[in-house]
């Protein structure tokens, strides 16, 4: 069983989709007509930007998940996915390749996070930090210790797991953690807290969005961040992506059920490769690949 895997934030690159735009008559119409939702050229910056110019919130979403989106699509026929999953952004782009949401709809959604979520970091100085090689019920104690909002947001794969929470709270948990035996408690270079409850503003302003846009079945389950359990209700997957802004990304939990559920090969499907050496950490002898056109 095929499962097709949509990467998050931080997967971008300069030129990044450049040869889809130039292979694929049908990846430049979607192309320019995300231009025209958009308001600006947004190909302009994946093609020829900076890293500086990539790392800017209202780009760096939309951008990622055009480049997954648009890839799946030029896929054609060869793209059957039985099981769909995407780390945090990249959950919107696998309900989109998976038919539960229009492309326009997913990235006028898309656009809105992301606009969202940049105004909550710019009302609450926030941030994220990486924690290696402690497991998940000493990172989650730890966190409950400080009194400062700091929470565990991302579980990437057992001994990764990204705290998130006010500068003061990771701080005070990054000591406690490399006390408690953290190989290494590294910073992120993040605009704020992403999946933690100072994601409050941005969730709310985002709900309207998401309860406004038409989700319908999708072609296959969908595995969602907040609970890692698979879906093709549409009013649950609309209930999850709610709550995704201020809960945690269950990515280790999403492999471990989609392998239990099935899945006998994991493709990734957009920029980069971060997703498939997460997949080897949950599992090594797990088969993956890359959806290059």
């Amino acid at each position: 069983m095929k499962a097709y895997l949509f990467p998050g934030q931080g997967a971008q690159f300069t030129g990044m989709a450049t040869g889809l735009y130039e292979k694929h008559e049908e990846a430049r119409e979607l192309f320019e007509r995300a231009n025209e939702i958009l308001g600006f050229r947004i190909t302009d910056v994946m093609f020829n930007g900076t890293e500086e110019d990539l790392k800017q919130t209202k780009v760096t979403q939309p951008a990622i998940f055009l480049h997954s989106v648009i890839l799946a699509k030029t896929l054609g026929k060869t793209f059957e996915p039985k099981m769909v999953a995407g780390h945090s952004l990249g959950e919107f782009s696998a309900l989109v390749a998976a038919g539960a949401i229009d492309f326009e709809d997913g990235l006028r959604l898309v656009a809105a996070r992301a606009n969202a979520m940049q105004h909550a970091c710019e009302l609450q100085p926030s941030t994220m930090a990486a924690v290696l090689g402690l497991d998940d019920f000493t990172v989650e104690d730890i966190c409950h210790q400080v009194t400062r909002v700091v929470v565990p947001a991302n579980y990437n794969c057992p001994g990764q797991l990204v705290i998130s929470g006010t500068i003061e709270g990771v701080q005070e948990a990054s000591e406690k953690l490399k006390a408690a035996g953290a190989k290494r408690v590294l910073p992120l270079n993040v605009g704020g807290a992403f999946h933690s409850p100072l994601m409050e503003l941005a969730r709310v302003e985002l709900e309207t969005a998401i309860l406004n846009t038409m989700i319908k079945v999708p072609v296959c389950p969908v595995y969602q961040n907040v609970n890692a359990q698979p879906t093709t209700d549409p009013d649950t997957i609309k209930t999850n992506l709610n709550k995704q802004l201020t809960g945690a990304v269950r990515w280790t939990q999403t492999m471990q059920r989609m392998i239990q559920d099935g899945a006998t090969q994991f493709i990734e499907t957009g920029p980069g490769n971060v997703l498939q050496g997460l997949v080897k950490k949950v599992d090594r002898n797990a088969a993956t690949a890359h959806a290059w056109i």
